[in-house]
């Protein structure tokens, strides 16, 4: 799962059906791929908008 979040974090293009795969075969089902892929964009994302505003910056 890690690895996966990894791969999505540094760019998301890069994530394949066999990147899916490989999760399925470790126990996840769809909802929890969906759940792991959905939290890990949305600190992503916060993340990003945060560094463009400057927050927590002096």
């Amino acid at each position: 799962m890690l690895d996966h979040v990894v791969k999505l974090t540094k760019d998301a293009t890069k994530v394949w059906k066999d990147d899916i795969d490989r999760l399925r075969a470790v126990g996840f089902d769809d909802r929890g791929i969906l759940q792991i892929t959905l939290i890990a964009s949305w600190f992503n994302y916060i993340n990003r908008v945060a560094d463009a505003l400057g927050v927590g910056r002096e």
